[in-house]
């Protein structure tokens, strides 16, 4: 498995490591006052062209334009898409969000009470990635956030951030951050 560490469980404003440290992801989400007008950039990391550079470069991978009321939009490769058609709900409750992968296969979040789980969306029900909230270590070690990748899925890693980062969030907006 691959394993990426988050910097915060708040998926709106985190840094996404690899198992070395090496940032791979960021996300931010300026302040707005209740919520209004929220906008998620999931940036990712760009390979540096001189050696010698050592500042981190990024490019912007995807927005996340969050809605309360309405569809919230995804922008990412020039295009805006309403996450009604990108990631629909499956069920009554948006606790099920499916998706067409970059290679041509059907994937579903759970959304469950406290994690979120990441499947093949046929007969399989193999499981792909799955996220681990942080431990205080109060009772076993002490953890970070972390999301568990499978290999599997590793040729469509921005996909499963980028769906990774809207499930995780409506997840975490049932108790009102940014919706």
């Amino acid at each position: 498995m691959i394993l990426l560490s988050l910097s915060s469980e708040h998926v709106h404003n985190t840094v996404i490591t690899n198992e070395q440290g090496q940032v791979l992801y960021k996300t931010e989400t300026p302040f707005r006052l209740a919520g209004i007008g929220c906008t998620t950039t999931i940036q990712k990391i760009k390979p540096n062209e001189d050696q010698y550079q050592m500042q981190d470069q990024f490019d912007v991978l995807a927005e996340i334009e969050w809605h309360r009321f309405s569809s919230s939009k995804f922008r990412h490769g020039g295009t805006e898409v309403e996450t009604k058609e990108f990631i629909p709900r499956r069920d009554l409750w948006g606790q099920q969000r499916v998706f067409i992968g970059p290679d041509s296969r059907p994937y579903r979040w759970d959304l469950e009470f406290t994690v979120v789980v990441l499947s093949r969306d046929d007969a399989s029900r193999t499981e792909v990635a799955r996220f681990h909230r942080a431990t205080l270590g109060i009772v076993g070690r002490k953890r970070k956030a972390m999301l568990e990748v499978s290999p599997e899925v590793a040729h469509m890693m921005d996909t499963v951030i980028m769906t990774f980062i809207y499930v995780e969030g409506l997840r975490e907006d049932q108790k009102g951050d940014c919706l």
